[in-house]
């Protein structure tokens, strides 16, 4: 049985069973009897860099040992560089950032710019999206079943069907302030938006003068094979949200725009922990890492590998698999819980997306024979039986 220890006084997650995980290395981490696993999602996409990557690692020690925190009233030297490093891997005309905590809040502050900046309340987001939990994001994020006990949420929101253009030309209109893609939608199942929705997603919102807004925060960071997956579609949004492993597993989010949208926003933005020394240290360290090491181009090769061979199993079991670079989703025609506890087993800790897909995200620097080896391992789960 798998085990539940759970912190005393924990809230919102009494009774999930869980194992108590007490270190990670690279993609592999290790619970609290000794016992090593492969990492292929335990992390939820945050480990992208790997677990405790030397060079992260070592960027955190240094900056503990100057400066944990100050208030945003006053700048730090790592606040500049992670801004700095930030934008010289984005397009020159994403050069307005503000720095929270978490993708959540990203998406509430990508939620403000687009209101203000337009003057208009609307948004048009995708069904099987999920953008969050707090209340905007929440709002934004479509499934029923996490919506409905904090209902009433903030209004505006309609849902279109990912890939449906006709739906969502139907949709926008000049009430609209903005339209909210994940360019793969991670725990929706791993659908990936098609390139001629996104490209007609761009020219809809010019036509009516709405804010296209992109939620990288799980397909950023070199997960699908570039370095931010609007790279594969070349659309530029006017609102990028990122987090996850934008500081390799220290919480940071952050929101990026223009600023044509900044010169037309009303209000203010504050964060007390966001952009704080640490954090900012740590995503200086996890962009270098993710241009020094490649990993966008080793997540392409690898998820090529992936989707090939799993594309190419001849088990009635399986669906469909969908993906794009390290991210890739399993549809079985079954309930996936028994697969994921099976693998769990065997040593390789997946996750769900959704309760019929098995989703792959493993840490990027994972070795190739550890890929092949979860890659057989899924064949023979899924063929024995969970």
């Amino acid at each position: 049985m798998m085990g539940t220890e759970i912190a005393r006084g924990e809230f919102g997650i009494a009774g999930v069973p869980r194992r108590t995980i007490v270190r990670g290395e690279g993609a592999h981490v290790w619970d609290s009897t000794g016992r090593k696993y492969v990492d292929l999602g335990a992390s939820l996409g945050v480990a992208n860099h790997g677990h405790s990557h030397p060079r992260i690692v070592e960027a955190i020690r240094r900056q503990a040992g100057e400066l944990v925190f100050v208030s945003s009233a006053y700048t730090t030297r790592p606040r500049i560089e992670f801004v700095d490093r930030l934008l010289s891997l984005l397009p020159s005309q994403l050069n307005r950032v503000f720095l929270s905590n978490s993708g959540a809040e990203a998406m509430e502050t990508a939620i403000k710019l687009a209101r203000s900046s337009t003057g208009r309340s609307d948004f048009v987001a995708m069904m099987r999206g999920f953008h969050g939990r707090t209340m905007g994001a929440l709002s934004a994020t479509w499934r029923s079943e996490l919506r409905r006990p904090f209902e009433p949420l903030v209004p505006g929101f309609s849902h279109v069907p990912l890939n449906d253009l006709a739906k969502l030309e139907a949709s926008v209109s000049d009430r609209t302030a903005g339209v909210m893609l994940e360019l793969v939608q991670g725990e929706g199942g791993i659908h990936v938006a098609d390139p001629e929705f996104v490209r007609a997603a761009r020219s809809i919102c010019d036509a009516h003068g709405a804010k296209l807004i992109f939620d990288e925060i799980q397909t950023g960071v070199g997960r699908t094979g570039r370095r931010w997956a609007f790279e594969r579609y070349g659309v530029r949004p006017d609102i990028l949200a990122l987090a996850k492993s934008l500081a390799g597993g220290i919480p940071i989010g952050a929101t990026v725009t223009t600023t044509g949208v900044e010169s037309k926003f009303q209000g203010t933005l504050h964060s007390t922990f966001g952009g704080n020394p640490l954090a900012c240290a740590a995503g200086v360290a996890a962009l270098d890492v993710l241009v020094d090491e490649r990993l966008d181009e080793r997540a392409e090769r690898l998820g090529n590998v992936g989707l090939a061979r799993l594309r190419g199993l001849a088990n009635p079991k399986i669906r469909e698999v969908r993906g794009l670079g390290l991210m890739i989703g399993i549809e079985l025609r079954e309930r996936a819980t028994p697969y994921l506890e099976e693998l769990r087993r065997r040593g390789y800790l997946a996750s769900a997306a959704g309760p019929q897909v098995l989703r792959l995200l493993p840490p990027i620097p994972i070795s190739d024979a550890d890929w092949d080896s979860a890659l057989g391992t899924i064949d023979e789960v899924l063929r024995d039986g969970g």
